[in-house]
């Protein structure tokens, strides 16, 4: 499927991550202006030297995007760059299981809620004025299939991936009449070098490629999402 977004300004939180790059690349290869957002200051030049020096894309300061001072700063930067916002992605995210909640760390949980749902509130409390001004928006947020149900030595990433979900419905009943339309995706098993190391043994062919998911976050924000409004999309693969 082709996508136009000549001329559309999108952030993309997490760039420099395994789904990042991917929703990056995706969006680059259909014209968007980018303003990438990642927590260090060295990794995004080197993943995307060629766009180092475009006046068309934007490298922010490095951010932390659970603290809403460091985000509004850098949102500040990319209206000064670009005037406005028209799409956001929020692929920042992480995992952190392998214990029954009785014995999983406080802090364990608190990285958990702050990296996968504190971030997604956060970033787009400070985004969504921006769309609000302009009568429009797209936000597509990133969850997990794990946001279904809880499963076993899985509930602090479970639990903030179930918020991911339930604030993205919550942020489109109160956007979708104002001209913002916000959506998730909930990838199952991704097809990392991390995830394969992790898992020598697993059949990788059933896991689904961050450009498979990067696909779909492109359709949720384009004009053919229109009419879909606060969904949570599964993008599994064959797994």
């Amino acid at each position: 499927m082709k996508f136009d977004f000549t001329g559309q300004v999108v952030v993309v939180t997490g760039a420099a991550g395994n789904l990042g790059v991917a929703v990056a690349r995706a969006f680059q290869n259909a014209g968007a202006q980018l303003a990438l957002i990642d927590h260090s200051s060295g990794r995004l030049p080197k993943l995307f030297p060629d766009l180092a020096d475009s006046p068309d894309h934007l490298f922010t300061p490095p951010t932390d995007v659970t603290d809403p001072g460091s985000v509004a700063a850098t949102i500040e930067k990319i209206i000064s760059r670009f005037g406005r916002i028209d799409a956001l992605v929020n692929t920042v995210g992480g995992y952190r299981a392998g214990t029954p909640l009785h014995e999983t760390p406080l802090s364990d949980w608190e990285f958990m809620l702050n990296l996968n749902a504190r971030s997604v509130f956060v970033v787009c409390q400070a985004v969504i004025p921006r769309m609000l001004s302009g009568n429009q928006g797209r936000i597509v947020n990133v969850a997990s299939r794990a946001a279904l149900s809880g499963d076993a030595l899985n509930a602090a990433y479970s639990a903030s991936k179930s918020a991911v979900v339930r604030l993205t419905e919550s942020m489109d009943a109160e956007l979708k009449e104002r001209g913002v339309n916000v959506n998730c995706v909930m990838p199952g098993m991704i097809d990392t070098p991390q995830n394969r190391a992790a898992m020598p043994g697993a059949d990788f062919s059933k896991w689904v490629a961050p450009e498979a998911i990067a696909d779909v976050i492109l359709f949720l924000a384009s004009d053919g999402a229109r009419a879909i409004h606060g969904a949570a999309i599964p993008v599994y693969g064959l797994s």
